[in-house]
Order: C-alpha cells, then structure tokens, then sequence
C-alpha cells in the first residue's frame, strides 16, 4: 500500500505553490494552512508534508509559527523541511512539533553536521532530501545545482542508516505532468531497501496508482489537490477499498 502524503508549501504565512521550483511562478491557493491541514485530518489522512519555502530561500526556518499552529491543531504526523541548517534551526523544528525533518542541502554541504544529526535523532526522524534537476542534486530551495550525481550522493547516507528518502523531480514539480516513474524504479532498484517518498508532477488519482504499481513505498502531492485534479474523498476512499482494515 503507498503511503499518501498531502503537502503543504508555505511563503509567507500562506499556502502556496511553485512551478518547478521558481519562486517567480508562486500560486496562493490558501490563506491558512493550519486549516488546510484540518481539513486533510478530518478525511482521514495520517501524514502530511509541510515545507518552509521561505526558510529555504531564507538559509533558515522562517515559518515555525505556521508549524507549531498545524501541529497543535491536528494530530498529523508531520514532516518539515526549508531552512534547515543549524542545531538550532533542528530542534526549533522538533520543538514546534514536526515528527521528521526532511534535510537537503545540508547533506551537501555539511555532510559531518548531517551524520551528527542522523547518530543524535535517529534515522527514523531524518528523511534525506534528494531533489534533482538533469540528474544532479539541488540545494537551497532549489537556486543552486551542486553538481553531485543522484545515486552516489544517496550512497553514503544509505550507508550510514539512512532509510527515508524524499526525492523530487524538479523539472515535474508544480507542473501536473505526471511523476519520473523511471527515475524512482531506478531508485528502489539500486536501494530496494529504502522508504523512497517520490514528488513532483503528480497530477490524478492514475498516477499515484501508477507509482504504487511501479513499487514506489510511497508519494507527496500538492498541486493537483489545489488545483481540483485529485478529490481526496475519492483517493483515500480507493485506498481503503484496495487495502480493508
């Protein structure tokens, strides 16, 4: 069963989207995303993936308001990344209440303070943030190309206990043009062990049904909730009839 996990993205206070990353192209869809996530709890939803798209720009969490008021509001089990690059930005994001922390750029470029994390919170807590853009990783809020290539970066992570991987197709993200199958089968081929969390792209109720077919543990969607493509209703009504408690 693919474990579904609605996303918020914030700017500002606000819930919003971006295509491809580019903060030019920015969509307010609502005003409170406490709100929306209440409205994810109340249908049944466990998950939910909250990114701080201030922070990342930022190089530090910007809207820890905005978590602490999903997290007190709801009993989601939330993941939070964007900003994330101190000791201090770490445990404000645990303090406000994330379950997990999803870390990016600081793999890249403080691989040392990453290991430290993962040894002092445990790799249950830490999803390594693997975005890609022409099969290279991005870093800070996607601006900058780092060079290091997909599959060996995940190597010395996987490695080290790293089981939760968030990967992101940027060149799909925002777009509603469906996921990189290929890529994440490709993935789970080379590291059949990992919980991989694909994003980006997803664009219906197919698609998700897709990557499950593929093999795929689980996915982020936002967009084509936003955009009324995918009625939540009718996904976790298909995933409860496929999988009856």
């Amino acid at each position: 069963m693919i474990e579904l996990i609605p996303a918020i993205d914030i700017i500002g206070g606000q819930c919003v989207r971006l295509t491809k990353g580019d903060y030019d192209q920015k969509t307010v869809y609502r005003n409170s995303p406490a709100e929306v996530a209440k409205e994810f709890e109340q249908i049944g939803f466990k998950r939910l993936h909250v990114v701080d798209l201030d922070g990342a720009k930022s190089k530090h969490i910007v809207n820890e308001q905005v978590l602490k008021a999903i997290t007190a509001e709801t009993n989601l089990v939330v993941d939070f990344g964007g900003g994330i690059k101190t000791d201090a930005d770490i445990e404000k994001a645990f303090s406000a209440g994330a379950s997990m922390v999803t870390i990016g750029s600081i793999a890249v470029t403080d691989p040392d303070r990453f290991m430290g994390w993962l040894e002092k919170y445990g790799a249950s807590r830490i999803i390594l943030g693997a975005d890609v853009r022409n099969g290279k990783i991005s870093i800070n809020g996607w601006k900058e190309d780092s060079g290091e290539a997909l599959l060996p970066f995940m190597k010395k992570y996987i490695d080290a206990g790293v089981r939760n991987v968030l990967c992101t197709e940027i060149s799909k993200d925002g777009t509603l043009a469906g996921p990189a199958i290929d890529l994440y089968k490709e993935m789970m081929a080379t590291y059949p062990e990992l919980h991989l969390i694909a994003s980006g792209g997803v664009s219906s109720i197919d698609d998700i049904k897709a990557l499950e077919a593929a093999g795929i543990p689980a996915v982020v969607f936002g967009k084509a909730i936003y955009e009324g493509k995918i009625n939540l209703k009718e996904l976790w009504d298909w995933q409860n009839a496929s999988y009856p408690v």
